[in-house]
């Protein structure tokens, strides 16, 4: 067993935090949205623990429904459970045990946040399977993603405005242009056994798409900003955002998966300049009341 930690921590995803910051930054955002800048620190704490949780048990259930299609794409071949060294029984049962360490830790927050946590298991165990008939699995992964949105609101303030949901939708957006991004590095290899993506959904309009998604997100987020009296220092964050954005346009214009790959990545930057805008913007106008 203890020879084969490393492969268990590849089955997680422990090696590639990306997509744990990219469930984060969001959760992160609501949960200073709710509490005007001072989120409850055990709050902070549990939905940290839980983000990594279960980002790793969604990464888990979808290496075992993809496990007889990861071996004929070049980026998945190698995962532990094409390889062999895991087995799909116990694949199950590390999901199960993620998930259920993840539940016992919103345990002790009221119910309204209970009773969230139970779509936010099912969107994240059932997103592997909408790559069979969605035509836009990466719209489904962008509500897995946020629904730390609505649980943070829910465990803040025991209730979740039409606000939360709005960020929520900004979220959705934000996920399409960059999973998109991500699903155009397989699309080759997608389309010869038949899974859906939106990167073959958008087809010869992937980039226009990805950018669209792009500025609906960034107008969002400054509506919500905007509907929250933000200052400045937000703002100006949403703009370097935009930026970042644009420089993403140069990098999959030609559609090379490695630059491709390169731009999904460079997304954790937006996420970051956002999170570290509202902080810096909620702690100024506390400082000048």
């Amino acid at each position: 067993m203890l020879s084969r930690l490393p492969a268990f921590a590849r089955l997680m995803r422990i090696d590639k935090p990306i997509g744990t910051l990219l469930l984060l930054w969001p959760t992160l955002w609501g949960l200073w949205f709710a509490s005007n800048g001072r989120p409850d620190p055990m709050l902070l704490v549990i939905f940290c623990l839980g983000t990594f949780l279960m980002r790793a048990a969604g990464c888990v259930i979808n290496d075992y429904c993809d496990r007889d299609f990861d071996g004929h794409v070049e980026r998945t071949h190698a995962r532990p459970l094409v390889s062999g060294e895991i087995k799909p029984k116990e694949a199950l049962l590390l999901a199960g045990a993620l998930a259920l360490t993840a539940f016992l830790l919103v345990l002790p927050l009221n119910r309204l946040t209970l009773l969230l946590s139970i779509p936010a298991v099912f969107l994240a165990g059932t997103y592997p399977l909408t790559k069979r008939f969605l035509a836009l699995p990466q719209a489904y992964l962008g509500i897995a993603f946020g629904f730390g949105i609505p649980m943070a609101f829910a465990a803040q303030t025991g209730d979740v405005p039409a606000f939360a949901w709005v960020l929520l939708l900004a979220n959705i957006l934000w996920t399409i242009a960059y999973d998109t991004e991500y699903a155009m590095v397989d699309r080759p290899d997608d389309l010869k056994i038949g899974i859906k993506t939106s990167a073959i959904t958008f087809g010869r309009f992937d980039v226009a798409a990805i950018m669209l998604c792009f500025v609906g997100f960034l107008a969002l987020m400054a509506w919500l900003g905007l509907e929250s009296q933000r200052g400045i220092i937000y703002f100006i964050s949403l703009l370097i955002s935009a930026g970042l954005a644009l420089q993403q346009y140069s990098q999959i214009m030609a559609r090379e998966p490695a630059d491709c790959f390169k731009a999904f990545l460079s997304n954790n930057r937006i996420g970051a300049v956002i999170f570290i805008g509202l902080v810096l913007d909620y702690w100024l106008s506390s400082s000048i009341r």
